[in-house]
């Protein structure tokens, strides 16, 4: 293996031209633009052998892989933010048709107002468009988790596509040392796509994506249901595998010093690194508590959640994602649904839209709720400023 320096949006196009996608459908957006402009200079020098797209929209470069997923050969494209917003209408194709398109996702916030910074509202107001959803930590991650997607999305009995979520500037601009695999290893653990499901062939013609009336539309949407039951059963085996190769371990839930712990946070992405120092600087206080990361929102690993933080007796949950209008954010809620009869206590925190870092200060705040306030059903915003509601006041 090589290591070199790169960032998190040169780590998603690295794991791409390994995968051999044969087409990129590429429309740039901050802060994943660098993901279409590396692939744009890969096929231009010759080192991804790939049809190179540039086209009008996010609409039309998920259409475009679409249309090239379904001739038979991998294609790829990446987004961010309002573009994965505008691809909704056609996250349902993808999904319905049962193609394994893996697809990086540069997290930032929503509109509005405009802001082009990080947190997870884009991602999860897709939670439940038929895709599998992974988040990276660190750029190691972003590369290997990429890989382990297309093998787990192309396995017959699985057959979804998957948003790789990366932290948009935490991850995709932060550059860190990278194990680059080279091309005959990841051959060896990714071989060459062969589609199971639809296919467009002249000699064999079918109807794809056709009009399906109420008699068959709640079947078809059961098989998908089934897809997510076969693919939370068979990550653990490919990720049993990717370490077999490449010497790495991943799990869908990463628990850091659980075992005896009286709190312990549960978070997603860039910040979980964070969580774990913090636990460490607790720790060193005498205090026991521990962090849970996850590795994959999509399908929610429930039966593993209640193994891990069954009869923990105060669990925290860091959304980076607002939840608006709900009881809590969305992890948070998957969370309590999970642990309703193994822990007597899960509480709901907001912390770090649009971009707004999450400290050790942060962490010192939840675990300290945790540990001495009294259990409650509130989300509680650890980061909003005093001043909230004096922000941009307007008189009328």
């Amino acid at each position: 293996m090589k290591r070199t320096m790169m960032d998190g949006n040169q780590a998603a196009a690295e794991a791409m031209r390994f995968a051999r996608i044969r087409v990129v459908s590429a429309y740039p957006i901050t802060p994943q633009s660098s993901i279409a402009e590396t692939l744009a200079d890969f096929v231009a020098d010759g080192s991804l052998q790939a049809k190179y797209l540039r086209i009008e929209s996010e609409h039309s470069a998920l259409s475009s892989v679409i249309g090239a997923q379904l001739t038979g050969v991998r294609a790829g494209t990446a987004t961010a933010s309002v573009g994965l917003a505008l691809m909704h209408e056609v996250m349902g194709v993808a999904s319905g048709l049962r193609l394994p398109i893996v697809m990086p996702v540069v997290n930032r916030s929503l509109v509005s107002p405009w802001n082009l910074w990080c947190d997870h509202q884009d991602a999860m107001a897709e939670r439940d468009s038929g895709w599998t959803q992974l988040y990276a930590e660190n750029c190691q991650e972003v590369l290997d988790l990429i890989l382990i997607a297309y093998r787990w999305s192309e396995y017959p009995k699985v057959l979804l596509p998957c948003m790789m979520n990366l932290d948009g500037f935490f991850l995709s601009h932060l550059t860190e040392v990278v194990m680059l695999p080279d091309q005959k290893t990841v051959d060896a653990f990714l071989p060459p796509y062969v589609p199971h499901n639809l296919l467009l062939d002249p000699d064999n013609p079918m109807f794809i994506n056709n009009l399906t009336g109420p008699s068959e539309f709640t079947e078809m949407r059961f098989q998908q249901s089934l897809a997510f039951g076969e693919a939370l059963e068979t990550l653990p085996q490919v990720l049993e595998e990717f370490q077999q190769v490449f010497g790495r371990q991943y799990s869908l839930l990463d628990a850091y010093r659980c075992d005896d712990a009286e709190a312990v946070v549960v978070t997603m992405g860039s910040m979980s690194g964070t969580a774990r120092y913090a636990v460490d600087q607790l720790r060193s206080e005498g205090k026991k508590v521990g962090a849970l990361k996850v590795v994959c929102f999509r399908p929610f690993p429930v039966a593993l959640l209640r193994q891990l933080l069954g009869g923990i007796p105060h669990v925290g949950v860091i959304d980076r994602s607002a939840g608006l209008g709900a009881e809590s954010g969305p992890l948070c809620g998957e969370v309590r649904a999970a642990l309703e009869l193994e822990s007597p206590e899960v509480s709901g925190f907001i912390a770090g839209l649009g971009g707004r870092d999450v400290r050790l200060e942060t962490f010192r705040k939840a675990f300290d709720f945790l540990l001495n306030s009294p259990s409650t059903s509130n989300t509680t915003w650890l980061d909003v400023e005093a001043n909230a509601m004096s922000i941009r006041e307007v008189g009328v």
